[in-house]
């Protein structure tokens, strides 16, 4: 069995892959849109592009910060963070396939940068599942301790003095 950190990482190097693949296609279809038809895009391909680059900053930080600023970490921010991401991409990808499946027509260039980029959008939206359930069996089985080792003899939280105790009169 492989460890989670090599599967958490792995997931998170297909996600930062996979948001440059749906930023690249939702950009051409953007572009199509503004140069050929000269009117604004939908708002789908809106999205998917918005979707892409919080993933690219969402990857930074959840692999950044617990390496390199540790003490801003929170182990419940981080799987808010995972979990918003797989719906957006599940809102993105059922939104575009909705709105595609409306189009009186849909052909060439264009019309297979927007099929593609809602098959990797679902794959996106794979991936997050994924290390959104990994994330919170992991956070969920080391219970509120956030991973800190749980002793008997354990004081006051973040080093807090302990308490002095009074004796009963």
């Amino acid at each position: 069995m492989y460890s989670s950190n090599i599967i958490i990482l792995a997931l998170r190097v297909a996600q930062f892959t996979l948001a440059f693949v749906v930023l690249g296609l939702s950009s051409f279809v953007a572009n199509w849109y503004n140069a050929e038809v000269k009117s604004a895009s939908p708002p789908q391909i809106g999205w998917l592009l918005f979707v892409s680059i919080f993933t690219i900053i969402s990857v930074g930080v959840l692999e950044g910060l617990p390496r390199f600023a540790p003490r801003f970490f929170h182990p419940y921010a981080a799987l808010s963070l995972e979990f918003g991401n797989t719906l957006f991409y599940f809102a993105g990808f059922i939104s575009l396939s909705a709105y595609m499946s409306w189009l009186p027509f849909c052909r060439g260039s264009v019309c297979g940068a927007a099929r593609a980029d809602v098959a990797f959008a679902v794959f996106q939206f794979l991936l997050w599942a994924a290390s959104s359930s990994l994330a919170g069996r992991e956070l969920f089985r080391k219970g509120m301790g956030f991973g800190r080792a749980k002793s008997a003899d354990t004081q006051a939280p973040l080093g807090a003095p302990p308490m002095k105790e009074t004796a009963d009169p």
